[in-house]
């Protein structure tokens, strides 16, 4: 086999990745995602859409690009969304274009959605592009519980509301390709990495 043919066999940086990372709101997947993303080149951030407001330390188009309700409706009737979902009365949508135009700078995506998007981007795909799915979580509800409390942007109501939503996620578990534990941060973003390099390094069917 020719060298060019043995660097076709496998996917490498820029290949058109997608990497769905999932959990439980609270786990730590942004903080998991940026230091990942530090790390390893050839990656870009698909920055999600959202109605809810920004927390303390949130900035607008870096951690989500924030919308009215109304804005919101008009890019779904447009398309604009590969899939987007409503949780705890808040709306949150991946944007086409900007993903179209990440694979198109020769880069891979990462995307920070929940379970709910998952299951629609398994329904759709992306074309000719591999997604992987990956699920980040704290191994344990109370020490989810504890990490709510400590960002301290919810109440003690809304924080049962999202360990009763992180409790139905878990069940989706087995739909994943990878589980990140996410009790040692610096373990986490050792474990992210060693993912996105394997995918990179996977041996493709080649004609």
């Amino acid at each position: 086999m020719s060298s060019r043919r043995l660097e076709e066999s496998r996917k490498g940086i820029g290949s058109g990745l997608a990497f769905v990372v999932t959990g439980p709101s609270g786990a730590g997947k942004n903080s998991v995602i940026d230091r990942v993303m530090k790390e390893l080149p050839g990656l870009a951030f698909s920055v999600s859409y959202t109605t809810r407001p920004p927390r303390p330390g949130e900035i607008d188009g870096v951690d989500y690009i924030y919308v009215s309700r109304a804005e919101f409706l008009r890019l779904i009737e447009k398309g604009d969304f590969i899939e987007h979902m409503t949780y705890l009365d808040d709306m949150y949508g991946t944007s086409r274009s900007q993903i179209e135009g990440i694979f198109a700078a020769g880069k891979d995506v990462i995307l920070n959605i929940d379970v709910e998007g998952a299951k629609s981007l398994h329904k759709t795909g992306l074309g000719k592009h591999t997604i992987v799915y990956v699920f980040l979580t704290p191994s344990s509800l109370d020490r989810l519980a504890e990490r709510l409390r400590r960002r301290g942007s919810e109440n003690e109501e809304e924080i049962k509301e999202r360990l009763c939503v992180a409790e139905s996620e878990l069940k989706a578990l087995s739909t994943f390709d990878y589980l990140v534990i996410n009790d040692d941060f610096d373990t986490a973003v050792a474990e992210l990495s060693a993912i996105i390099t394997a995918e990179r390094l996977r041996i493709i069917q080649v004609p």
